[in-house]
């Protein structure tokens, strides 16, 4: 099965960057590894729904984002280590969240979370004022 892990979550103030990682390893049950899929990172904040941050296709040459994230969060993938990235700057409060990445049902890129089959168990990211 496929298996994905978060990492670089923290307590910062506002004005900080962080940068996440999610390593991806084993297959689908189609046989299909980290390369073949979109990515895709969301984010929970307690009592509220999950919602969309960014995502990016199987070859890293198409992403988009939540207009709230635009020009301050990058996703990046490197397929070499089977990772995908999210690097954010100028994080303020409303970026307090646990930040999940996932795996797409397929190779283009999409905001909604049924299109995605596997989800990490997230990584805290707390932006104090």
């Amino acid at each position: 099965q496929v298996q994905l892990v978060e990492s670089g979550g923290g307590l910062v103030q506002a004005g900080a960057s962080l940068r996440l990682s999610c390593v991806a390893s084993g297959r689908t049950f189609s046989g299909r590894t980290f390369s073949d899929y979109a990515m895709g990172w969301f984010r929970q904040a307690p009592g509220k729904v999950r919602e969309f941050v960014a995502t990016i296709s199987w070859n890293g040459l198409i992403t988009a984002y939540a207009d709230s994230v635009e020009g301050r969060f990058t996703i990046s993938r490197d397929n070499a280590k089977s990772t995908v990235y999210l690097q954010m700057y100028s994080q303020t409060p409303e970026d307090t969240a646990l930040y999940y990445c996932a795996q797409g049902k397929g190779i283009i890129t999409t905001s909604s979370v049924n299109a995605y089959d596997y989800w990490g168990q997230g990584t805290q990211v707390t932006v104090s004022s």
